[in-house]
C-alpha cells in the first residue's frame, strides 16, 4: 500500500490539474482564437449586417445585398479567398447583434455599431478601425414648423431601445432642460412603423441612417430632419477580442480601402 502523504500529495496534483484543465476550457468559450480558421474550413465569411438600411446593408427582392457595410465583408472576403463572392450575410437587429457576435453566429460585424469603451470591455468584443464618422439627429414631420432641436419640448420621440441613440437622447433633453416622452422599441421596424403610424412626432438616431430610412416612407416628402448633431458616433467593424489573426485581416482590409 502507499503512504497517506503520497497518496494526499496525488490527490492534490489531480486536483490541481482539474481546476487549471476547467479554467483553461472557461477561457476558451470566452476568448475564440480561431475564426480565421473555421472561416477558411467553411469556405465562407459570415457577416453581421443590419437587416435593411439602404446605403449600408439592404437586399433587394431577389435576395441581393448591396450597400457600404455590405461591400466590406466582400472585402475581407475578397482579402482571405481572393474571391468577393465568399460571404454570407447574416441580418441583425440592434438588440442582437452583440450577443451574435459572441456566440460566433457571425465573424464579423460590418452593421453601423458605435465605436464605446464600454462595449469593448462589457462584451469583449474589438472595434478595429472607424469606417464611418456619424452623429445623431432629428427627423419630424414639417408641419411641426420646427427649425431647431432646443423646440422640442413636450415631443414624443421614437427611439430604438438598447442603443447610444436612446442614451445620448436622454442626456441630450437633461442637459437643456427639455422635456420629452420616450417611445422605445426593440426593433429598427417597429420604430419606423410608429413614427410614421403617428404615435411619435419626432425620430431619432443617427443621422446617416434617419435619411436612409426617411427614402422609404410613404411620405417621405413631409419630412426634415433637423441640423442638430447632438452626438460623434464612430461608426466600426466588430470582432471578438483575443483573435489577433482575424482582427488585423479585419483592420488592414478596411485601412487598404481607406
Amino acid at each position: 500500500s502507499y503512504p497517506m502523504r503520497t497518496i494526499r500529495t496525488g490527490l492534490l496534483v489531480a486536483l490541481s490539474i482539474a481546476i487549471a484543465t476547467g479554467a483553461g476550457a472557461i477561457v476558451y468559450e470566452r476568448y475564440d482564437t480561431k475564426t480565421l480558421k473555421r472561416t477558411i474550413q467553411r469556405d465562407a465569411v459570415l457577416c453581421g449586417v443590419n437587416t435593411g438600411l439602404p446605403g449600408f446593408s439592404s437586399p433587394d427582392d431577389k435576395g441581393n445585398w448591396s450597400g457600404f457595410d455590405v461591400d466590406f465583408c466582400r472585402a475581407v472576403a475578397a482579402a482571405i479567398f481572393d474571391d468577393p463572392k465568399k460571404v454570407t450575410f447574416v441580418p441583425l437587429d440592434a438588440n442582437e447583434r452583440f450577443k451574435e457576435l459572441q456566440a460566433r453566429k457571425v465573424d464579423i460585424l460590418s452593421r453601423n455599431s458605435t465605436w464605446s469603451m464600454s462595449r469593448e470591455t462589457s462584451n469583449d468584443l474589438y472595434f478595429p478601425a472607424v469606417a464611418y464618422y456619424d452623429g445623431q439627429g432629428f427627423m419630424i414631420p414639417k408641419a411641426r414648423n420646427i427649425d431647431s432641436a432646443l423646440a422640442l419640448d413636450g415631443s414624443k420621440v421614437c427611439v430604438q431601445e438598447g442603443t447610444t441613440t436612446q442614451l445620448n437622447l436622454a442626456d441630450y433633453f437633461r442637459i437643456n432642460n427639455i422635456k420629452y416622452q420616450e417611445m422605445k422599441f426593440g426593433k429598427l421596424d417597429e420604430v419606423v412603423n410608429a413614427y410614421e403610424s403617428g404615435q411619435c412626432d419626432t425620430f431619432t438616431s443617427d443621422v446617416s441612417q434617419l435619411y436612409a430610412l426617411r427614402q422609404g416612407l410613404s411620405k417621405r416628402g413631409d419630412q426634415i430632419i433637423l441640423p442638430d448633431v447632438i452626438s460623434k458616433e464612430p461608426l466600426a467593424p466588430v470582432v471578438r477580442q483575443r483573435d489577433d489573426d482575424w482582427m488585423m485581416i479585419v483592420k488592414w482590409t478596411l485601412y487598404a480601402m481607406i
